[in-house]
């Protein structure tokens, strides 16, 4: 893929209440950074009620409670606002980390809301990661791996805006 860096790139992450949409797992969180020329041109970061109970495991996991959840916008009132500050699919590319999980939930919700999901140019850093890094390297290509690996200011820690920031 030829990247042009005057081109706009979205580092983006998503918390969930499981691993599918496709068995009733829904959006949490959305979290993203956009950078142009390597620099920051802005941030996005919102709650996501699922209408639904989170999971035991996920709010353990990531600290996000159904309290903090219950005032937050539903996914029809976040994804337009998410899709605009992504921008247009002929200028932006998205990046994230295993972009295929996150992209799931992104399709699946254009499609509840009968929304042509936009064909973005996307990046997987799990993908990069394999390719460029060896088992000497890392032993892994977790997120918490990669970014200790490659000293990034901001830890990982499974909450979309810190993760997004790591991935960048």
């Amino acid at each position: 893929m030829n990247l042009n860096l005057t081109k706009p790139i979205v580092f983006f992450d998503l918390e969930t209440t499981g691993a599918s949409p496709k068995k009733g797992a829904a959006i949490t969180e959305i979290g993203a950074v956009k950078v142009r020329g390597g620099e920051l041109i802005g941030e996005f970061k919102t709650f996501v009620n699922p209408l639904a109970p989170m999971p035991e495991y996920i709010s353990e996991m990531t600290g996000i409670t159904d309290l903090m959840l219950a005032d937050a916008p539903v996914i029809d009132e976040v994804f337009p606002t998410f899709l605009e500050f992504v921008g247009s699919h002929n200028e932006s590319v998205l990046v994230a980390h295993n972009a295929p999980f996150d992209l799931s939930f992104l399709k699946s919700a254009a499609k509840e809301l009968d929304i042509k999901w936009p064909s973005y140019k996307t990046l997987d850093t799990v993908t990069i990661a394999r390719q460029v890094l060896t088992k000497e390297d890392v032993p892994n290509c977790k997120l918490s791996t990669l970014a200790q690996f490659f000293g990034t200011i901001t830890e990982p820690n499974h909450r979309a805006l810190d993760d997004a920031k790591a991935t960048t």
